[in-house]
């Protein structure tokens, strides 16, 4: 393990960000599920896994900053594959299917995670989501008003 002296700024974040996706996307190849569709199907199951549709569509989006129509062509592709299912109520529910293969990344994630931040200490890990949390908040604004 390498730790050098960094400077915070876009350019540590657009890295860790692109090696924590390229983590995800080896984990999620041969499932037959994309990153966006990765985040659609897990705010699906942790919703509860029958969800109203314009609240995953919110949750997402806000997860994500997709557009509606972006979120709904995942809800359509995940529903095609499988692994959500319309309930013609206004409800989208996970699959048998859908949860299964959403447990198995899962388990595959966990140990990869606690092997990333898992011993570092709480007094790192809460100021790194407040200052990541304030960095989310102003880019958020900024979306917001362009």
């Amino acid at each position: 393990m390498t730790t050098t002296d960094r400077t915070f700024g876009t350019a540590l974040i657009g890295q860790t960000e692109k090696a924590l996706n390229a983590i995800l996307d080896r984990q999620l190849a041969g499932t037959g599920i994309t990153e966006p569709q990765w985040v659609t199907l897990t705010l699906a199951v942790v919703g509860g896994g029958d969800i109203d549709r314009a609240e995953l569509v919110r949750r997402v989006g806000g997860a994500t900053q997709y557009r509606p129509a972006a979120v709904a062509e995942r809800i359509a592709e995940l529903t095609a594959a499988g692994f959500l299912r319309d309930g013609g109520d206004g409800r989208i529910q996970v699959t048998d299917e859908g949860q299964a293969r959403w447990a198995t990344v899962r388990a595959a994630i966990g140990p990869i995670t606690q092997e990333l931040w898992g011993d570092l200490p709480a007094g790192d890990l809460t100021a790194a989501a407040r200052v990541l949390g304030t960095v989310l908040d102003r880019a958020k604004a900024v979306l917001v008003a362009s």
